[in-house]
């Protein structure tokens, strides 16, 4: 697989891997041994880019990639967060206080069975902490050898500067698909003007693209799409999947799938663009990477931005208490 580069100098596979689904939000989870097996194929399929944080269990997550990656540690480019307090395995809030921070760092290191981080993002903006604050402990962590890169995730532009201005940004992580596009003019002239790579996660809308998710779909219990107006609102789900329809033409032209055809697209908006898709499975992960060989012209996308400029699309993509967490 080709690589990408993410500011300076962060070298990654052009399309990385959302390692979530392997034991939070997304239930069924494979079992401890298969989510291992699958993190080392997804290194054969010529993955090196490995999105997970400590929220994801909460903890569990890491460990997974942990024993996975600690024979070919220098091999692998890991991406974790830091942001949220907890009570035992309990969220309890969004705290990006140094104490924090450094119970985080040292944490993440433990069950990633490594002494350093490549990217370390910021999960949430904290109200109660100045970004500028935040930015000059990533600096320290830096020096001392226990961070390589920083991010932020689902941060504004005037965070993203403030930040940038202290310590310089690696890569923000945002959500970012033809099922949402706000990023366009919220973040990406930003972006590009500084120098940060994008990292967009859903970048297949959370499944809605693939085409597998159809008016009437019934979601497992405790599947985070359940609280999501998109998709636990019968009527917005209907509407939406016109959207679908016409990423199912692309595909059809393109004698591809419309996973390969909605990541293709994302690839093609900009050089500085790594999209994590997340799946458990190796089929799905072999697709999703195929969405690399997938081909735009200028016109193509042109075209393809006219239409989707057209698609009106209902409801919002999470609920209040996420929503509430997002830097505006």
């Amino acid at each position: 697989m080709k690589t990408r580069t993410l500011g300076k100098d962060l070298i990654v596979s052009e399309m990385g891997l959302g390692c979530m689904g392997l034991s939070f939000s997304q239930p069924p989870f494979p079992t401890k041994e298969e989510a291992i097996k699958f993190l080392r194929e997804a290194y054969e399929q010529g993955v090196t880019f490995f999105d997970t944080a400590e929220v994801y269990g909460p903890f569990d997550n890491e460990e997974l990639l942990g024993e996975a990656f600690k024979d070919i540690r220098d091999k692998v480019v890991i991406a974790t967060k830091f942001g949220f307090s907890f009570d035992g395995k309990n969220i309890t809030g969004v705290d990006s206080s140094r104490e924090n921070i450094m119970r985080a760092i040292e944490g993440s290191l433990n069950r990633l069975q490594t002494d350093y981080i490549d990217l370390y993002y910021q999960h949430r903006v904290d109200p109660n902490t100045s970004i500028e604050e935040v930015a000059q402990v990533m600096k320290e962590l830096m020096e001392q050898g226990k961070i390589k890169h920083w991010g932020l995730s689902e941060a504004s532009a005037k965070t993203i500067r403030k930040a940038h201005a202290i310590c310089p940004v690696t890569a923000l992580q945002s959500e970012y698909s033809m099922f949402w596009r706000e990023a366009e003019t919220k973040v990406m002239p930003t972006l590009e003007e500084l120098g940060i790579g994008f990292v967009p996660f859903s970048p297949l809308g959370r499944g809605f693209l693939t085409g597998a998710i159809k008016p009437g779909h019934i979601f497992p219990e405790g599947d985070f799409r359940n609280s999501i107006p998109r998709f636990n609102t019968p009527e917005y789900l209907e509407n939406n999947f016109k959207l679908v329809k016409y990423v199912e033409e692309l595909a059809e032209q393109k004698n591809t799938t419309p996973a390969a055809v909605a990541l293709g697209w994302l690839l093609a908006q900009k050089p500085w663009i790594v999209p994590i898709p997340g799946t458990k499975k190796i089929e799905r992960l072999k697709e999703n990477n195929s969405g690399t060989n997938v081909m735009f012209s200028k016109e193509e996308l042109e075209n393809i931005k006219k239409m989707l400029d057209t698609i009106e699309l209902v409801g919002h993509r999470y609920n209040e208490a996420t929503e509430s967490r997002v830097d505006k």
